[in-house]
């Protein structure tokens, strides 16, 4: 079962609201905690300043120490509550008999709450406690005569329910504030979900993780080595096959990444691709003595090189792999000429029956027969590998078919060879020889191509001329470099396989042209026969 995933805009505001709820929820206690002591020390500190006038008032004393009315210590009393906005202001005797109380039908009787014992022995303190009006703090201050003899005490209390009440309105701002921060944090995460969703192209976190890991999986899958830099030529990126042909040659397989390329590959020339900001296609570069083909691209963001990338191959598979390719095009080419000459022939035959011409059909065909085995058994008794001995047949055919005359001349036997990888080579020397030369002829008369071939010592040698318009002396410098050719574009690759395949069987290979009169190349490769072929 796939894993939900979250959108990037949800995760945002969740993560916000909680961070936002558990700062606020934090904030609350610890406001809670300081407010409800501040408050809860304001009264005490209010409630004992009160007590203390109350104590120090001149006719509060006088009338305890007559002891003759209650009734001015009890408006002195409630015009002091009134005053301070108190629960009680209670004043009483030695004996703890109230003198005054919000509740006159209180005074006289002794006070309660069982906390007032030590004021009337002459100490002064702050106590909570349960009395008639309820659950209070209450301030005792004892009450002296001038000549120090304590007369009475006075307490005032303030009730416990003003201290929730603030710690209720407390309670409330925060609350209010904590919804204005979830809306504010809620907006603001939207706004900025939107944001990086936008940066990201609209794509989701989870989006970009699969992305990112397709991409590494491509890059590691590619047989093709790659290698990355930033604008700062460090390296961003070396895949699974750049890592195992640096290795053939001789390279750290440490992580590179990280690193200058100046550091790792000294001889990349990356740095000038991030310099120049052009694109180097198709070179050839050795580093540390292995040859790779090298494409290197700058990596251009809005106008600006962000960095470069260079994409590699191991020359030798290169060549094998084009050489691959142009032997089947050699063999198919072959297989087609012959195929198309077997057919002109058969439409001979035809034309001949239709007209009753049998004793003309029979000659045709003891010729062509002759003709045909004559030239098969020419090949294949020199030419001792079936490949190469099938190839030079079909490139018979062809040559026929283009109207160009082909002689082949073996003045030694060509044994089969002891490495099959040198007959594919040769195929591949041959035929591109014989198709340049073919293609060369145009509309000139005389067409014809002689091929020499023999077998001494352990040496092949191959030479072919041909009639055809020859090449100046300027084009003969170039005329083995990839690319150059007098026939137009994207051409000029025949020539030089043919130099990459003769350097592969480390042999050499010359030419000789005049224009007008031809041009002749001779091929000289190591041949080492099969054993038991002579």
């Amino acid at each position: 079962m796939p894993k939900h995933r979250f959108k990037l805009s949800t995760m945002i505001i969740f993560y916000v609201c909680l961070v936002v709820l558990l700062s606020l929820l934090i904030t609350d206690l610890l406001i809670t905690d300081n407010t409800g002591d501040d408050i809860r020390d304001q009264l005490e500190e209010k409630a004992l300043i009160v007590s203390r006038s109350v104590a120090e008032s001149q006719m509060v004393r006088e009338e305890l120490i007559d002891d003759s009315s209650d009734q001015a210590i009890q408006e002195y009393a409630m015009s002091i509550q009134d005053a301070s906005d108190v629960l009680f202001v209670v004043v009483m005797n030695m004996e703890g008999i109230r003198k005054s109380h919000p509740d006159p039908d209180r005074i006289g009787h002794t006070f309660v709450g069982g906390d007032e014992k030590r004021v009337l022995n002459g100490e002064e303190y702050i106590s909570t406690s349960e009395g008639t009006l309820g659950h209070s703090v209450r301030a005792f201050t004892p009450i002296f005569a001038e000549d120090g003899e304590q007369v009475g005490a006075v307490s005032v209390g303030i009730s416990l329910d003003a201290v929730e009440a603030s710690l209720q309105k407390s309670h409330q701002n925060i609350l209010i504030g904590s919804l204005i921060g979830v809306l504010v944090g809620i907006i603001g995460a939207f706004l900025l979900a939107r944001y990086i969703k936008k940066s990201l192209f609209g794509l989701e976190p989870f989006a970009i993780a699969r992305i990112h890991e397709e991409r590494n999986r491509m890059l590691h899958s590619v047989r093709e080595g790659i290698i990355a830099v930033d604008h700062q030529a460090n390296i961003t990126l070396v895949n699974k096959s750049a890592r195992e042909i640096f290795q053939k040659a001789g390279v750290s397989a440490d992580d590179p990444v990280g690193m200058h390329i100046s550091d790792y590959l000294p001889q990349s020339m990356l740095d000038r691709v991030l310099n120049t900001g052009e694109a180097e296609l198709d070179e050839e570069q050795v580093i540390y003595g292995s040859s790779i083909i090298v494409n290197r691209v700058p990596l251009i963001v809005n106008d600006e090189i962000v960095g470069a990338i260079s994409t590699f191959r191991d020359k030798t598979e290169v060549n094998r792999l084009a050489e691959q390719l142009t032997g089947v095009k050699l063999y198919a080419e072959s297989l087609r000429a012959q195929s198309h000459e077997f057919r002109n022939k058969l439409h001979v035959l035809l034309g001949m029956i239709k007209m009753g011409y049998y004793d003309e059909v029979k000659s045709f065909i003891k010729e062509l027969v002759d003709h045909q085995i004559q030239e098969a058994e020419s090949v294949t008794k020199y030419i001792k590998d079936p490949a190469l001995a099938g190839f030079m047949i079909g490139k018979l055919s062809y040559a026929r078919e283009e109207n160009v005359e082909l002689f082949l001349t073996c003045e030694t036997v060509i044994p089969k060879t002891k490495e099959s990888a040198e007959t594919h080579e040769l195929i591949t020397i041959l035929g591109n020889l014989l198709d340049n030369a073919i293609e060369s002829f145009g509309s000139r008369e005389e067409r014809r191509i002689s091929i020499t071939m023999s077998n001494v010592d352990d040496l092949l040698t191959v030479t072919m001329d041909d009639t055809g318009p020859g090449i100046d002396e300027d084009g003969q410098e170039e005329v083995f470099h990839k690319g150059f050719s007098t026939k137009g574009p994207n051409r000029g690759y025949g020539l030089y396989l043919v130099k990459s395949s003769v350097d592969s069987l480390e042999g050499s290979i010359e030419m000789e042209s005049k224009l007008g009169e031809g041009t002749s190349f001779q091929i000289i490769v190591p041949y080492e026969a099969e054993e038991g072929e002579e």
